[in-house]
């Protein structure tokens, strides 16, 4: 015990190496090894802000469309408007919801794969009571839904996705059909829980209730269309359109050539050379066979010669595609 306590020679040799400054007294702070993070290379984390924001237009439309429906059929004022879209794994969407909840699965040809619809259980009972004269006051029973319950939601599922694919038409149009319901979610599989979907939350507002319904879209159902939602197809789709009126008023007003082909003979260069005055030279056509109206040395058309207001003319009557062949089109021009 003795050893550890100083004498006082060595307390004042102690103090007076650290008034030079010949001990240091600041300890050493042992440098902390950096924060590791999981970061997993199979991830499909990979969506960049623009890769979809075309659908932001769609998404536009959809809400004023089912807006101006719902306040049709409802016979009531209903606010219509669109609080997210996020992507999230399906696993952590799903399991969100508790049972019983009006799920919707749904297709869109032609893009390949199922989308859902999801409608939070109080929201059921408020529009069910809106559909039947009630003013849709929140409710709150605890149990399943009834066979009646069930076909209203059914028909207000079909409302929806209807003013949906109206919504798409502009961008890429999809033939939405509703494929099945059901009300539990371990019965809904559309992807695999660790698969990516877009989320996108639609708030419905009424004067007596509000609530949400949920659309659900994978990311592997868009990816083949991806490059038409993005920004740069939307830019690029702008300009065609900018200068498309302007091109149109051009082409209104240019020249081009027509020519109407009576007929033709193949002839030597001796038989030529040896025309005279009066020589009659037959073609391959008589006046009772068609001609041939070709567009800068293209042929387009089929009909027959004439006169119209003391001026040749031809009168058209058959369409000749670029192959060669040729159909009727049942018109005269």
């Amino acid at each position: 015990m003795s050893d550890q306590i100083l004498s006082q020679e060595e307390i004042d040799a102690l103090l007076g190496a650290m008034a030079k400054g010949e001990v240091n007294i600041e300890t050493e702070v042992a440098p902390q090894a950096p924060k590791i993070e999981p970061y997993d290379l199979t991830s499909q984390r990979i969506i960049m802000r623009d890769e979809f924001f075309a659908l932001g237009e769609v998404y536009d439309k959809f809400t004023g469309a089912l807006q101006t429906s719902l306040s049709t059929t409802l016979q009531r004022s209903i606010d219509v408007s669109l609080v997210s879209t996020e992507m999230v794994k399906y696993g952590d969407f799903i399991k969100a919801f508790p049972n019983p909840t009006s799920y919707n699965i749904f297709s869109m040809e032609p893009l390949i794969g199922s989308a859902l619809l999801a409608i939070e259980t109080d929201l059921v009972f408020s529009l069910i009571d809106c559909m039947f004269g009630g003013d849709g006051k929140p409710l709150t029973p605890n149990r399943d839904f009834t066979m009646i319950e069930l076909r209203m939601m059914n028909k207000f599922s079909m409302e929806v996705l209807s003013n949906f694919e109206k919504s798409w038409e502009f961008l890429f149009p999809v033939k939405i059909s509703l494929k099945k319901s059901e009300t539990k979610s371990e019965f809904v599989h559309i992807v695999n829980a660790n698969d990516l979907v877009m989320v996108i939350v639609i708030s419905l507002h009424g004067k007596e209730f509000s609530g949400n319904i949920y659309l659900c879209i994978s990311y592997l159902m868009l990816e083949p269309i991806k490059e038409r939602l993005s920004t740069k197809y939307l830019r690029e789709k702008d300009m065609a359109y900018a200068w498309k009126p302007q091109l149109e008023n051009l082409l209104a007003d240019t020249f081009i050539v027509a020519v109407a082909e009576l007929g033709k003979t193949v002839q030597s260069v001796r038989d030529l050379l040896d025309l005279q005055v009066s020589d009659i030279i037959k073609l391959n056509s008589g006046p009772e066979d068609m001609i041939t109206l070709s567009i800068g040395n293209i042929p387009k058309y089929k009909g027959f010669p004439g006169v119209a207001k003391g001026s040749r003319a031809m009168e058209i009557t058959t369409f000749v595609n670029p192959k060669g062949d040729h159909h009727d089109s049942g018109q005269s021009w």
